[in-house]
C-alpha cells in the first residue's frame, strides 16, 4: 500500500489516542514490564482494542489502513516508552504483515490478514539464521518439492515473538542462486505444523518482555498454498522490501525512544543540585543537552522526509538505509548522554535512562546492522554514478 486510507482528522485522532495510551497506561508500568519481563494482558487487551496490532494493514482486511508517512508518527510515539509494547504488534503491521499485504495470494490474504490485523494471530518473520543475518542471501532453511508439498528444515535465530506466534513468514532456499534470482521463497507456517519447535526464550541484553527464541524446522510439510504469492522467486523481493520499509519504522522509534531519553535528561537538569546550584546552569551540562536536541531534530526530520520518499515511490532502498544508520546511532548517543547527565542516578535500575540506553542498543543491530546499512547507501551511491556514467 502507498496511499493512506485514513484522512488527516481521523489519522490525529488516532495518534492522540496512542499518545495518551503510551504515556498515561503505559509509561507508569515501564517498571513492571522489565521486572516481569513481560507486557501485562490489560495494556495487551487495550492494544488490540485500538486497532494497534493491525494499524499498517489495510482496512479491506481489518486494519486501520495507514501509510508509512503515519506509521513513523505513531511509532515516535510508541518508541517514548518500553519498546515491548511495540514489540508485542510490531511484526503484525511490519516486516511479517507486509510480506503478506505486498506479495500474498488473495487466498492467503483472505485467510490470515483479517486475524493479523485483529490480533488473534500473531505472526513472526522468520528470517535471521545462525549463518545469514543482515544479509539474507546467506540463507540455509531448505524447502524441497514433495509432490504437491514443500518439505522445510533449517534452523532460525533471534525470532521475534517466537513464543507467541501463531504463523510464522518463514524463508528457505527452494534452488541455489541463478539468473533467475536468489532462490528464496517464503512460506506461511503455522506454529501448530508438525516438526515446528520454539526454543527457549531468549536472555537479552534489554528489551525485557519483548521475546525472541530460535526457531527450528525438522521435515515440516506445508502444502502449496503456504508458498507466498504461489512463486518461489518472490522471498528475496519480500525480505528486501519488507525490510526496507521496516527500517523507516525503527529509525520512527528510534526518534521516540530518543525524545523520552531527552525529556527526562531536561527534567533532571532543571531540577539536581549541585553544591546548591541545579545542574542545569553549568555550560557543560547544556552543552550536552543541546547536541541531545539537535540530534532528535534531526533524526525526525529526517524519518519524515524519508517515509514521505517511501509512500511517493521516490526512494525505497537508499533513503530507509540512511535513516535507519543516522536515527539509531542518533538514539544511542542520545541515549548515553542521558546517563552522563544523570551521573550515578543513570546507572541505577529503575531510572528511566539506564533502561532506554539498554533498550536503543538493539536498534542497531535488527533489521540491518549500522554497517549494512553503511554498503546499501555507499554501494548503492557508486552503482548509480556508474549507471549515469555509461549512458
Amino acid at each position: 500500500m502507498t496511499t493512506s486510507e485514513v484522512g488527516d482528522d481521523d489519522f490525529q485522532q488516532i495518534l492522540a489516542q496512542t499518545r495518551q495510551f503510551v504515556r498515561t497506561a503505559v509509561v507508569p508500568r515501564e517498571q513492571e514490564i522489565l521486572t516481569e519481563d513481560r507486557v501485562p494482558d490489560d495494556l495487551r487487551e487495550t492494544a488490540k482494542s485500538m486497532g494497534l496490532f493491525g494499524y499498517a494493514i489495510p482496512q479491506e482486511w481489518g486494519g486501520l489502513g495507514l501509510d508509512l508517512s503515519q506509521d513513523v508518527e505513531l511509532a515516535m510515539e510508541l518508541g517514548y516508552t518500553s519498546l515491548a509494547l511495540r514489540s508485542m504488534f510490531g511484526t503484525n503491521n511490519g516486516i511479517a504483515g507486509q510480506v503478506l499485504v505486498g506479495y500474498g495470494t488473495d487466498e492467503q490474504k483472505s485467510t490470515w490478514l483479517e486475524r493479523i490485523a485483529s490480533g488473534d494471530v500473531v505472526a513472526s518473520f522468520a528470517l535471521t539464521e545462525p549463518g545469514a543475518g543482515s544479509n539474507p542471501s546467506g540463507l540455509r532453511t531448505k524447502a524441497v518439492r514433495s509432490g504437491d508439498d514443500w518439505i522445510l528444515n533449517g534452523e532460525k535465530r533471534f525470532i521475534t515473538n517466537a513464543p507467541n506466534a501463531d504463523l510464522f513468514v518463514t524463508f528457505a532456499r527452494s534452488r541455489p542462486a541463478d539468473d533467475k534470482g536468489a532462490g528464496i521463497a517464503v512460506f506461511l507456517v503455522p506454529a501448530g505444523t508438525p516438526g515446528v519447535a520454539v526454543g527457549a526464550k531468549d536472555k537479552k541484553m534489554g528489551q525485557e518482555g519483548a521475546w525472541t527464541a530460535d526457531v527450528s524446522f525438522t521435515d515440516v510439510r506445508v502444502p502449496d498454498t503456504a508458498l507466498v504469492g504461489g512463486s518461489e522467486d518472490i522471498g528475496y523481493r519480500a525480505a528486501m522490501t519488507s525490510l526496507a520499509r521496516g527500517r523507516v519504522h525503527i529509525a520512527a522509534l528510534a526518534v521516540g525512544a530518543a525524545q523520552r531519553a531527552l525529556d527526562e535528561s531536561v527534567a533532571y537538569a532543571a531540577t539536581a543540585t549541585q553544591g546548591g546550584t541545579p545542574i542545569g546552569e553549568f555550560q557543560l551540562v547544556q552543552a550536552m543537552l543541546a547536541d541531545q536536541q539537535t540530534g532528535v531534530m534531526a533524526g525526525r526530520a529526517l524519518v519524515r522526509d524519508t517515509a514521505r520518499q517511501w509512500v511517493t515511490g521516490q526512494d525505497r532502498r537508499l533513503a530507509p538505509s540512511a535513516a535507519k544508520l543516522f536515527c539509531t546511532e542518533m538514539a544511542g548517543k542520545v541515549a548515553d548522554l542521558a546517563v552522563q547527565i544523570h551521573g550515578g542516578s543513570g546507572y541505577m535500575r529503575e531510572v528511566p535512562v539506564e533502561r532506554i540506553y539498554r533498550d536503543v542498543r538493539l536498534l542497531r543491530l535488527y533489521e540491518g546492522t549500522s554497517e549494512i546499512q553503511r554498503l546499501i547507501i555507499g554501494g548503492g551511491l557508486v552503482k548509480a554514478a556508474q549507471k549515469e556514467t555509461a549512458r
